[in-house]
């Protein structure tokens, strides 16, 4: 079973999605296009993978999905604007208000880590699955 799950919905101008844990809705997310899993310029592919948190001077704390075939450094960070602001991450928002973009992402990134952090008391690790809707 899988902790987490990103239900993707792919549009010309970015990729939105569905955050659920266990079948609870989080928040929502925002992510680059698809194209061909390419470094920096596409979100990266539907599939299962583990997440760990992390800390860094730059984004404080926040969530790293590692491995990622092909990637390197895929977090999920907050930002209200795909194209702007994220290079194959995926950033939680509250919601979404066009592709690709969303509001509030600090808000729904520290709800997610309440969640993520609640789950790692329990276990020693958390999945994500990413699908289509």
């Amino acid at each position: 079973m899988c902790d987490l799950k990103i239900e993707r919905t792919y549009l010309p101008g970015g990729t939105n999605g569905t955050l659920s844990y266990r079948g609870e809705e989080i928040c929502q997310t925002i992510e680059l296009s698809w194209d061909d899993n390419q470094p920096q310029i596409s979100c990266i592919p539907e599939g299962k993978y583990p997440v760990e948190v992390r800390e860094t001077e730059e984004r404080g704390l926040h969530l790293w999905i590692n491995p990622v075939p092909g990637r390197q450094l895929i977090l999920f960070h907050p930002a209200n604007n795909a194209t702007k602001e994220l290079k194959g991450c995926i950033a939680p928002v509250t919601a979404i208000v066009g592709a690709g973009q969303g509001i509030f992402s600090r808000h729904a990134m520290d709800k997610l880590l309440g969640v993520v952090l609640k789950h790692l008391l329990r276990s020693r690790y958390v999945n994500l699955l990413i699908t289509s809707k």
